[in-house]
């Protein structure tokens, strides 16, 4: 196991439901500095883990473990962390609770203030729903988080991203096997219907358009793209965390709680951190300009659109060096201020 646990205990979650036993899996890259002003919280993207953050961290980048204390947590839902697939009766499988975003940063600023020590936080960054948990850090905590770089991501799940993800819900769950969510072996042709659906949105038109599936990627065809990629990347995943990732995602707001009651500006506009914004030209999940919105209202944001035709994975597994260029170089510039 190349991570670890920080054990929570029975948690109260946003909807009221007591989740028994939380645990919240992560890993760390780099030390503490002794001042405790050095650390970084980059969580985890929609069925994703920390080793798919990895491709950011490094030396000479500027999430830098020789510089920085990178700590990676896993959103609850995806397997290592609280998920329907690892904890017990009666709130595994089907029965694991509605978690918000919200309940993961609650979480996740536990781990970093209990478990660590730490008062302030050079930066939060994410990717997608990562970065999605980055602006609720920001705005749930804004005395704490001195910098935000999220990117390929928005502050909460726009209702076209809603229609997509009922999508990819209906195509898991209209597998027999599924059964509700009480299956015994897995819902094979669900998950690789949902593999087909999703096959088109990762990327944009003009990624298909040059052939870079084949030119880049090295698949062959159409088909072998699918389920080379995507079939590959969801079958070895349980339907029902997935499902639970799901509706987190499609739940999420930065004013969704307590304190801004529903106030998406108002939420915004209490995001004191120096950030930057950097949405993928062409994301169709994630469009520039939700994030000219979201900049307008935040008080010390910047727009830094990345102009790449890789859709939403411009911000994914770094597979596209150039992508990849620009936010480290953003990220840099963030950090050196």
């Amino acid at each position: 196991m190349d991570y670890d646990i920080y054990s929570l205990g029975a948690v109260t979650l946003q909807n009221g439901t007591t989740l028994e036993d939380c645990r919240l899996a992560y890993k760390t890259y780099g030390n503490l500095s002794r001042k405790r002003d050095n650390a970084i919280v980059f969580p985890t993207w929609f069925a994703g883990d920390h080793t798919h953050n990895e491709w950011l961290i490094g030396a000479g980048k500027a999430l830098d473990p020789d510089r920085y204390f990178i700590i990676v947590p896993n959103l609850l839902g995806n397997g290592l962390s609280s998920s329907p697939s690892n904890t017990l009766a009666p709130q595994n499988a089907d029965r694991f609770p509605n978690v918000t975003v919200y309940d993961n940063v609650r979480l996740q600023y536990r781990l970093v203030t209990e478990r660590f020590g730490i008062e302030q936080l050079a930066l939060v960054v994410g990717s997608s729903m990562g970065a999605m948990q980055s602006y609720h850090w920001a705005a749930l905590f804004p005395h704490m988080v001195q910098r935000l770089a999220p990117f390929c991501g928005s502050a909460r799940c726009a209702r076209h991203t809603q229609v997509f993800i009922e999508g990819i819900r209906a195509a898991l769950t209209a597998d027999s096997a599924w059964n509700e969510g009480q299956y015994d072996t897995p819902p094979i042709r669900g998950l690789r219907a949902m593999a087909r659906v999703y096959a088109g949105w990762g990327f944009s038109q003009a990624f298909f358009r040059e052939e870079l599936d084949r030119k880049c990627l090295n698949f062959l065809s159409i088909e072998e793209y699918i389920t080379g990629f995507w079939e590959r990347a969801f079958l070895p995943l349980d339907a029902n965390n997935l499902l639970a990732m799901m509706w987190t995602w499609q739940n999420a707001d930065i004013s969704a709680n307590p304190l801004y009651d529903g106030d998406f500006d108002r939420a915004l506009r209490a995001i004191t951190a120096k950030a930057v914004v950097m949405p993928s030209r062409t994301d169709l999940y994630f469009p520039p300009e939700d994030s000219e919105h979201e900049v307008a209202s935040m008080p010390n944001a910047r727009l830094a659109i990345i102009p790449s035709i890789w859709g939403h994975f411009a911000g994914g597994l770094g597979r596209n060096q150039d992508d990849v260029t620009f936010i480290d170089h953003q990220i840099k510039q963030l950090l050196s201020d």
